[in-house]
């Protein structure tokens, strides 16, 4: 079973007053942008804030309609699918969200909100949707007892346990994290990953992993997209990008990024000026009026998508 998404492109209008046709523009949230994943592996989608990682996030869970381009699930298109179709995605594809504070309702019980995913005509009685909680409870590590409480009687790091419970309970294949241990103390966030990694171990997921933490993105992820004002700039195996990036962006995102081992050294790339306006991105390459090593021909062509080494693709002049 593969997700797979097809030159999806996003665009959201810019209006002027309260009625669409004082529009002025469109903001480029995603443009062209392909990228897949299948059962048992972890994609992780990392880049700046205004790059387009959550727009993605939002297409794969269908909260949002793409402008261009698809998306297809199992091989089939989401725009032909039928009710059942849509039914049967929405089951396999779950989210976890940043905040456990703000993702859980504070008026229900935490047994209600685990089994909210759960279709009401899914044709399980009360006791067996009781069960299937306490089952996800207890392999998120909560007691099954947990049901009853409320999402103010958990820490931070448990209540993201009740949200990724949340998600399992409907069987997914597929979880979209949108940045699951952003919000959680230090102390805490290896525990949830370590928290996920057994979990997909055990019951074969997918991840895609929308990231600021390069070193989450890295502890999971076994391919890595790197995504710069609305496009893809490079994708391949994690272990290949971080060791060996190709993009000049991804050279300087990376170089951020704590170094695996305390005497490693690693020369930091400060970029100028600051992400493009979405509303009217540079020409050419988009990265091109801050990339330390561009070209003539960058700021009028756009490089073409290719592969460099196998598996390895990037977007750039240089090569």
């Amino acid at each position: 079973m593969k997700l797979e998404a097809i030159g999806l492109t996003k665009y959201f209008p810019v209006t002027s007053g309260f009625s669409m046709s004082g529009r002025r523009g469109w903001v480029k949230a995603l443009d062209g942008v392909s990228v897949q994943v299948a059962e048992g592996e972890t994609l992780g989608i990392v880049g700046e804030s205004g790059s387009g990682k959550t727009t993605l996030a939002r297409l794969l869970l269908l909260l949002e309609r793409p402008t261009a381009g698809s998306l297809l699930f199992d091989g089939k298109a989401i725009g032909d699918f039928e009710r059942d179709d849509l039914a049967r995605y929405r089951r396999a594809v779950q989210a976890v969200f940043q905040d456990p504070y703000s993702s859980l309702n504070p008026r229900m019980r935490v047994g209600d909100i685990v089994a909210e995913p759960l279709p009401s005509g899914s044709g399980l009685s009360r006791a067996e949707v009781s069960d299937r909680v306490r089952e996800v409870l207890q392999l998120v590590g909560l007691p099954r007892e947990g049901a009853a409480l409320y999402p103010h009687e958990f820490s931070g790091g448990q209540r993201q346990r009740i949200a990724i419970a949340r998600a399992l309970v409907t069987y997914p294949k597929f979880i979209i994290l949108d940045e699951p241990v952003s919000a959680l103390d230090v102390s805490i966030r290896a525990q949830i990953l370590n928290l996920l990694k057994h979990l997909q171990e055990e019951l074969g997921l997918a991840y895609v992993i929308i990231s600021h933490d390069l070193a989450a993105a890295r502890y999971l992820a076994t391919r890595l997209a790197v995504m710069y004002a609305g496009k893809l700039v490079e994708t391949g195996a994690c272990d290949g990008v971080y060791a060996e990036p190709l993009h000049p962006y991804t050279e300087a995102l990376l170089s951020a990024a704590l170094p695996l081992h305390p005497s490693a050294r690693r020369q930091r790339i400060i970029l100028s000026g600051e992400v493009p306006n979405p509303v009217t991105p540079p020409s050419g390459c988009r990265f091109h009026p801050r990339c330390p090593r561009a070209l003539p021909r960058c700021g009028s062509d756009e490089p073409e998508w290719r592969e460099i080494k196998p598996g390895r693709f990037t977007a750039c002049h240089l090569y």
